[in-house]
């Protein structure tokens, strides 16, 4: 059977690769790159950082938990890996996740127009047949526009922000309120690819 290309390009020697998410942005990127995929979100819970934990750790630590999680059906579906992925917000030392209700989002909204945020996302690939894991982390930095009370109704109105670490989504509506961005365009929407490509080389011994 002939390698898909995304798997050939992202350094995997074969397929499918099982996510651990449910995330229609991270399942979209990886189609779009051709990756053969088996969708298997974990039930593993967020929101649960430690006062100490850095966001860095925080998310390095639920993209590790996540992709053990989905082992065993991932094994019996016969994957070949697993992918687990965590994004949040930073702002200011507070870390911002999924608004729980359009309040919840309207507040996350307040908290970061105007300034400058930064967005983590940690990634860990486990291969199934050898066992090997590799981790990593990216960081980018968003500047996200002042709103009015009328345009941050309509934003809120869409619904786009309401499965969104830090309530927007930039590569929708939201993406006309970002100016300027520092780092990986695809790490703001979830999953950072050339950082997938790093985790996938160093699983697989190449890197």
């Amino acid at each position: 059977m002939r390698t898909s290309p995304g798997l050939r390009l992202l350094g995997l020697g074969g397929g499918p690769l099982a996510l651990a998410s449910r995330s229609p942005r991270r399942r979209e990127l990886l189609e779009r790159l051709q990756v053969p995929l088996l969708v298997l979100p974990s039930d593993v819970p967020e929101g649960n950082r430690a006062p100490a934990e850095s966001p860095e750790r925080y998310v390095l630590r639920l993209a590790r938990e996540k992709a053990e999680a989905i082992l065993p059906a991932a094994r019996g579906l016969g994957a070949y890996a697993c992918l687990g992925a965590d994004t949040v917000v930073d702002i200011d030392g507070e870390v911002l996740e999924q608004p729980a209700d359009r309040e919840d989002a309207a507040r996350l909204l307040q908290k970061i127009e105007g300034k400058w945020h930064e967005v983590w996302t940690g990634l860990s690939l486990v291969l199934l047949r050898s066992g090997r894991c590799a981790v990593t982390t990216e960081r980018s930095r968003v500047f996200f526009d002042r709103l009015n009370p009328s345009e941050r109704e309509a934003y809120l109105d869409t619904g786009e922000p309401m499965d969104k670490a830090g309530a927007y989504g930039i590569q929708g509506w939201g993406g006309i309120f970002v100016p300027r961005i520092e780092g990986d365009f695809f790490n703001v929407m979830g999953l950072p690819l050339a950082a997938l490509r790093r985790v996938c080389l160093e699983a697989e011994g190449k890197g």
